[in-house]
């Protein structure tokens, strides 16, 4: 290489692969101390981002509750009806935000990977979740790791699903690249990359649906761990910079009874008093 030759960019490599080893995972569980079992057996080392499945923290949390409650279980789990649409089997799909702040279809109760006749709630504080994992993690393999807990979800405008992250300690979710330059120089003012979700997804990759393999481990990605990041509440947007709060229907018909308000005889006497 000559004086003037630039230096040989290598790019970044990335493993991910699930962790085997864990049994299936019931109410009272010491789910911390198990993964971290599993993870030393699998060679996690420091700096590695593990990708736990929401399921199982529910399972060993015991957020289960009976099937025939699942409606009511929505229910409970629900702060504000973001849309609802008819089912052609007589059933209503609801869109909402559950008490996590997240938009999920039902509120994130889930039927599937659990026993007939019950359905599972999303962990009651995925972020404290993740600390436990991370803590129990770091004493057996080292220190630094990152947790991220993941839970699946639709997107909109898009088909299909893919894993976010719902709760996560000791690494950033949010690659903020605001103030920094591309490659030919400009200025970056908005870009800041949602590398939690992304972990997320590329870790399903690996742990599936149907594999049986509930946690993965990420490397390469040292960089992001800080053990003084936001946990995965941090990423929701507040109400009042949600340009799509609503659904399309909700919206028309919010819009329709406020005009409708607005230009009705009763309205009218009212500001004329």
């Amino acid at each position: 290489m000559t004086e003037s030759s630039p230096a040989v960019q290598h790019p970044a490599e990335l493993r991910v692969w699930g962790i085997p080893g864990l049994p299936e995972i019931g109410p009272g569980d010491h789910l911390p101390r198990l993964i971290a079992d599993a993870c030393r057996a699998a060679g996690v080392e420091p700096g590695d981002i593990l990708a736990v499945t929401s399921k199982i923290v529910s399972k060993a949390e015991g957020r289960i509750v009976q099937a025939a409650d699942r409606e009511q279980a929505i229910t409970d789990e629900t702060v504000r009806v973001v849309a609802t649409r008819a089912r052609a089997d007589g059933g209503t799909t609801r869109i909402v935000e559950n008490r996590l702040g997240l938009v999920m279809a039902a509120a994130g109760v889930d039927a599937s990977n659990t026993a007939d006749g019950t359905v599972l709630l999303l962990p009651l504080d995925p972020d404290a979740s993740a600390a436990a994992i991370r803590a129990a993690v770091e004493a057996c393999v080292g220190a630094p790791v990152g947790v991220i807990i993941t839970d699946t979800a639709g997107r909109a405008w898009r088909e299909g699903q893919t894993d976010m992250a719902i709760g996560a300690s000791g690494v950033r979710l949010l690659d903020d690249l605001r103030g920094s330059h591309d490659a030919t120089g400009k200025l970056l003012e908005v870009t800041a990359p949602a590398v939690g979700d992304e972990i997320a997804a590329a870790a399903d990759l690996v742990k599936g649906k149907t594999s049986g393999i509930p946690v993965a481990a990420v490397r390469g990605l040292a960089r992001l761990l800080d053990d003084g990041a936001p946990g995965a509440r941090s990423l929701v947007r507040p109400l009042e910079d949600d340009m799509f709060a609503q659904g399309s229907t909700e919206a028309f018909d919010e819009g329709f009874r406020v005009g409708f308000s607005a230009h009705s005889p009763e309205a009218h006497d009212r500001v004329e008093e």
